[in-house]
């Protein structure tokens, strides 16, 4: 089995595929854009990043499993249960309308609960990235300087920043709207930043609050592992500790439990 470092280091240089792969039809005028079952748009630059990655799991990680957004799982799993799970981009309508707001994500699930989370967003020029036990950090692509990530202090709703994707999914469920509207009106701020930037921000310390209606693992499960490894909280919707609960709260860990009195299902 691979240490831990060395799964990081994987993360990170597959990202580095990503990113070129991502940042050369970012804003192409003729970059191939269809619609899957589930009216969503897909890119052929989200295809080809899921698999050029799982070519080189294929390669170097042959025994872990591999989940991804486009491709679903792949056969087999190391005895450890590992699985490495890939969102090519998050944030594919950003993406197909040339706004910078989207990002690679990368995680690596193990059975003994160990964790690796990457997210790289090359067109805002960041990175974050995380391992189970050894913190989480962020660089700015063009200094090459990696700062260690530390959620805020903040311990009151009525001094906090929520951050939300939008009201999209939040009347699924009975009063969800009305949940969501409750917790900004007790909050300091609302800005809806969205996606992957949600979570980076409350790893960062820069915002305190932030929530999902409609979620998959994928788009939650490299996030998780930065936010926790800063010193956060990050639960679905119910409070149970999972990235694969289809919604999500994400907090400076102080605020959890507040939050979650409000917005919680």
């Amino acid at each position: 089995m691979a240490a831990a470092s060395d799964d990081l280091s994987l993360a990170l240089e597959l990202a580095d595929v990503a990113d070129e792969i991502t940042r050369a039809r970012f804003r192409a005028s003729d970059l191939v854009v269809e619609t899957k079952p589930d009216l969503t748009p897909v890119t052929e630059a989200d295809t080809a990043v899921e698999r050029a990655l799982r070519a080189q799991l294929e390669t170097l990680r042959p025994d872990d499993a591999v989940l991804g957004e486009e491709y679903g799982v792949s056969e087999g799993a190391s005895e450890q249960g590992r699985r490495w799970i890939i969102d090519p981009i998050d944030g594919t309508k950003n993406y197909v309308r040339g706004i910078p707001v989207w990002a690679t994500l990368l995680a690596l699930q193990g059975g003994d609960g160990e964790g690796v989370g990457v997210v790289s967003a090359p067109a805002l020029g960041r990175r974050w990235w995380a391992a189970q036990g050894e913190g989480a950090f962020a660089v700015d692509l063009l200094s090459e300087e990696p700062r260690r990530l530390r959620v805020s202090a903040v311990s009151a709703l009525s001094d906090a920043q929520l951050c939300i994707s939008g009201f999209d999914g939040w009347d699924a469920s009975a009063g969800g709207l009305e949940r969501l509207l409750s917790l900004a009106r007790q909050c300091w701020r609302t800005r809806g930043f969205g996606d992957f930037w949600t979570y980076m921000l409350i790893a960062e310390g820069v915002a305190d609050v932030g929530c999902e209606p409609v979620v998959s693992l994928w788009d939650l499960a490299a996030p998780q592992v930065i936010v926790e490894e800063a010193g956060g909280t990050f639960t679905d919707l119910g409070g149970v500790r999972t990235a694969a609960g289809g919604d999500a709260l994400a907090t400076n860990g102080v605020l959890h439990e507040q939050a979650l009195a409000i917005v919680g299902r």
